[in-house]
């Protein structure tokens, strides 16, 4: 429990809250773009630490059951909090709430997905295009984050719901390839 990947998941578990509540609507003006500036730095540094979490376990050969389980659900509590509080200021809002709902449905299904195939001992390895969903998931609400603290840069607010898009596009790919792995097992 005690290895460093394992404490650096936890501590992404843990910065959840303080981020949501550096995002939390106050009211408009210095103060609330400070909270986006923070936000972001604390994002920035999720995001660094999920990186080096499983680096550090293949490295290390410290690979663990806890840090297999924690680090998906780390994840998906980041990215899942982060939609709804950017939906919530509205960030997010209009049709660009389609792709939100299609990340945050699709990590639904697939937990589940992902339970029942532990029930019956199969493993699905995660792919790399389900890794570039993750990085272009991290760096649309990044940047949706960046653009609350910095609203006079529109491209910054263009360039996260350009990506929260493309997000979405390759999270139904994704989906979809898990779900067959699925159906094929659910059929045996």
């Amino acid at each position: 429990m005690m290895l460093l990947p394992n404490i650096l998941t936890l501590s992404r578990i843990l910065a959840v809250p303080l981020l949501v509540a550096l995002l939390w609507p106050a009211e408009t003006g210095h103060e609330w773009r400070l909270g986006y500036l923070l936000a972001f730095a604390l994002y920035c540094l999720m995001g660094i630490t999920d990186y080096f979490d499983g680096y550090l376990a293949r490295a290390q050969g410290t690979v663990s059951r806890l840090g297999v389980f924690l680090d998906p659900i780390a994840d998906k509590i980041m990215i899942g909090a982060v939609i709804l509080i950017l939906c919530s200021t509205g960030d997010i809002q209009g049709q660009h709430i389609v792709p939100a709902l299609v990340i945050l449905l699709r990590e639904i299904a697939v937990s589940g997905l992902r339970e029942f195939l532990a029930g019956l001992r199969i493993s699905v390895p995660v792919s790399r295009l389900a890794k570039w969903k993750t990085a272009f998931q991290l760096i649309s609400l990044g940047a949706l984050i960046l653009a609350g603290g910095v609203p006079q840069f529109a491209f910054v607010k263009i360039t996260g719901l350009v990506t929260l898009w493309a997000a979405a596009v390759i999270t139904l790919i994704t989906g979809w390839d898990y779900l067959r792995v699925g159906l094929k097992h659910m059929k045996a």
